[in-house]
């Protein structure tokens, strides 16, 4: 009898001893623990993360850091901290947030437009990414990587083509920048090539062409037009004269960007750079501006007319006048002169 009740003993205590554990186990791993009261909550979390610098980031989060982390090392988590963007449900115990943190890498959606400088792009995508903006720079000035690619100093902006692209918040300055030129190649689709050869263009000279009419033009339906009477002009040999490449040249010179310019004087026709358009026959040595696809696809579908000049309409603000011949072009320019004057915009 003496026996039985020890055995007896020894049997309730495990029970009760498997139970304690049973429900320490379902506590840590099971119980929810978080304290916010959104829905969701987003952890970024940067390469080479340690646990302590994760923890400081999780406790506005988390209810029991204590049982997180507890659950998180019985998971081997501790040890193998992956960096990416992460979503932490409302409600998720520890169990689903360590398994969240461990292979729920978000993608995030990375946009860009227009910038005028790869120093602007770089600015622009490091807002987005874990990527810092000197570390984008240099993957984008890469020598090796230019030439490995056919771009040089002058066309570096051109293989970013503005639009929105997917990426993991932990992609790096290269792998950023290597995915661009995927990009930028997808883009190049076989009938956008022959495009370009009908006009007889190679690819970045159209990036350039699009930079000038991207600036020329805000209205998206009047680009192909303008692109139409640029292309004129270079049939015929003539010089450009496009007004944005003044101003690219003007800002180039200073190495001020942010400078706003809104009228070119005649003594800036004589700078000397190979921007300037009203100098310098064909198209400038590389792209003026990052151009949007619609300024790209105007210069590969141009009107066609035979229109080569064109001044800004004062009577539809956004939209210009066109004309085949200088004479009346000088008619046309001659209402925007007195319009510009009477604004007294100098400069």
């Amino acid at each position: 009898m003496y026996i039985k009740r020890i055995l007896l003993g020894i049997v309730l205590a495990g029970l009760i001893g498997g139970g304690i554990f049973a429900y320490m186990v379902y506590a840590t791993f099971f119980t929810p623990n978080t304290s916010f009261n959104n829905e969701e909550a987003f952890v970024y979390i940067p390469t080479d993360t340690s646990f302590q610098t994760l923890e400081t980031q999780l406790e506005p989060l988390i209810k029991d850091m204590g049982s997180f982390k507890s659950a998180a090392d019985k998971k081997g988590y501790l040890e193998n901290i992956k960096p990416g963007k992460y979503r932490i449900g409302k409600g998720m115990n520890n169990n689903e947030i360590v398994n969240s943190l461990r292979s729920g890498n978000i993608p995030v959606k990375v946009s860009f437009n227009n910038q005028e400088t790869v120093q602007d792009l770089a600015g622009r995508i490091a807002s987005q990414i874990e990527a810092d903006s000197l570390g984008l720079l240099a993957a984008f000035e890469d020598a090796d990587f230019l030439k490995n690619n056919g771009f040089n100093d002058a066309n570096k902006l051109s293989p970013y083509i503005p639009n929105s692209y997917e990426f993991f918040w932990n992609t790096s300055a290269t792998e950023f920048r290597d995915r661009m030129v995927k990009e930028y190649k997808r883009f190049w689709t076989d009938a956008r090539l022959a495009k370009a050869g009908a006009i007889g263009l190679e690819t970045n000279e159209v990036i350039a062409l699009a930079s000038i009419v991207h600036k020329e033009t805000a209205k998206v339906d009047e680009r192909p037009r303008v692109a139409g009477v640029y292309l004129n002009r270079l049939k015929k040999n003539m010089l450009l004269q496009a007004d944005p490449t003044v101003i690219y040249a003007i800002k180039k010179k200073s190495g001020d960007f942010d400078t706003i310019i809104k009228r070119v004087l005649y003594k800036d026709l004589n700078l000397d750079s190979p921007y300037n358009t009203y100098k310098y026959a064909g198209l400038p040595p590389g792209p003026i501006a990052m151009p949007d696809i619609s300024a790209i696809d105007a210069v590969l579908n141009p009107e066609k007319h035979n229109y080569y000049y064109f001044v800004a309409n004062v009577e539809k603000f956004g939209y210009h006048m066109f004309a085949e011949s200088l004479t009346q072009h000088n008619r046309n320019k001659e209402q925007y002169i007195r319009w510009i004057n009477a604004q007294k915009i100098n400069r």
